[in-house]
């Protein structure tokens, strides 16, 4: 029987990545998102495949539309959350806290809001994978909001997967990744960043959208995975 994922963030980046590679394998797919634009180009990109794709608008930070969602979906095998947030940088006393709540209140408690309501509608034996990164564990000053938010939701990753038994709960950490997150770069600046970042690394070698997409297939795939955190960051943790 062919699977049905939903992945929340599918429109742009490494979620979209992930759809990309369940199209290929067909199967059905919901793509859910904010912009509305997006969502309907994306699918349009997917349409090409040989899966089923359908849309939905979705802000997982509304706990409301979240449960709504949750009463219309049906049973699925998988849900991937990519959604991410922009995390406000600087240090503690300068901080804008009312931009590193709202920062929390996509990422952590979107997740959470999603891990709540609607792990329901998972198969008993499916999946539920969210996205972390790698700067949880990382200690860089300016990164508070970014550090413990992600290290905040990889906790609640291994107290979900006993609390949600038997279905499988997993995160994925990316590492610096080259997305549409840096479109906002000058291209030259952009290409010098990562060349920069991936020297430093010992993969040698700057993240990729399809690479870390393979991370997400391999929790969903392997039925002996569950409250484990994937680090695909390039060797960025060892350094």
């Amino acid at each position: 029987m062919a699977k049905k994922t939903l992945i929340i963030g599918g429109a742009s980046g490494i979620g979209f990545a992930v759809a990309r590679a369940l199209a290929e394998q067909g199967g059905s797919l919901i793509l859910a998102g904010r912009n509305s634009e997006k969502l309907a180009r994306a699918r349009e990109l997917l349409n090409q495949k040989s899966a089923s794709v359908d849309t939905v608008v979705l802000d997982i930070s509304k706990e409301e539309e979240v449960i709504q969602l949750s009463q219309t979906l049906g049973e699925v095998d998988n849900i991937i959350v990519t959604a991410g947030s922009h995390a406000p940088g600087g240090v503690l006393t300068s901080l804008n806290l009312n931009e590193a709540r709202l920062a929390f209140d996509t990422k952590f408690w979107g997740s959470i809001h999603v891990a709540r309501h609607l792990s329901k509608n998972i198969h008993a034996r499916g999946t539920l994978t969210l996205t972390s990164g790698f700067v949880s564990r990382r200690t860089v000053a300016g990164a508070i909001v970014k550090t413990t938010m992600n290290a905040a939701l990889e906790s609640a990753v291994k107290v979900l997967a006993k609390e949600l038994s038997p279905l499988r709960v997993n995160a994925v950490s990316p590492g610096l990744t080259d997305t549409e997150a840096h479109a906002g770069m000058e291209p030259a600046a952009r290409e010098k960043m990562l060349l920069s970042a991936a020297e430093n690394l010992p993969a040698k070698a700057f993240g990729r959208a399809e690479d870390i997409a393979k991370g997400y297939l391999f929790v969903m795939d392997n039925p002996f995975v569950t409250g484990t955190l994937l680090d695909i960051e390039g060797g960025a943790l060892i350094n």
